[in-house]
């Protein structure tokens, strides 16, 4: 656990948003996930889902919480603090994703950007890979030209016109 995360942490959330956070330090345990895993990280709880919901609603202790991580980030500092502050919010009682979630992670660790992450460029590259795919070709005037980009481009580059498949 970083230095300082935890604390950061409560001086960001509301005991609203976040009726776990004080639990955190006695109850939390981290661990890496197994190498061949497809989640960057996760967060389980002891309890099932009502049973979380009636300690919410108590705001008593969540019980053991653990949060596992895939050992790939050892690789990445910045995305490594990204998926913990997300699995930590999650811990902490922001069960759902939705539009504060994700701002709070933005906010206290923001994801870094492909040209800062090794991990995320292997990951995107594991992708290019497994698509059938190799090369986009336009419809309309025929340049081809190899695929580095998972989605489809807009427009063709030589032509200019709107990108349709050959």
């Amino acid at each position: 656990m970083p230095e300082g995360l935890l604390e950061e942490l409560k001086a960001v959330l509301s005991k609203d948003d976040a009726p776990f956070l004080r639990h955190l330090g006695k109850h939390l345990s981290l661990e890496w996930l197994p190498s061949d895993e497809s989640r960057l990280g996760m967060t389980r709880f002891e309890y099932d889902h009502n049973e979380l919901f009636r300690r919410r609603r108590l705001r008593v202790a969540p019980g053991a919480v653990t949060i596992g991580l895939n050992p790939i980030l050892a690789e990445d500092g910045m995305l490594f603090r990204h998926t913990l502050v997300h699995e930590l919010l999650h811990a902490a009682g922001m069960i759902e994703h939705g539009g504060n979630h994700a701002d709070l992670v933005k906010q206290i660790a923001p994801a870094p950007n492909l040209a800062e992450s090794s991990v995320l460029r292997k990951m995107r590259q594991e992708v290019l890979d497994s698509l059938p795919e190799r090369q986009w070709i336009c419809g309309n005037c025929g340049h081809t030209w190899d695929r580095v980009r998972i989605s489809a481009p807009s427009r063709c580059p030589k032509c200019a016109r709107p990108f349709s498949p050959q």
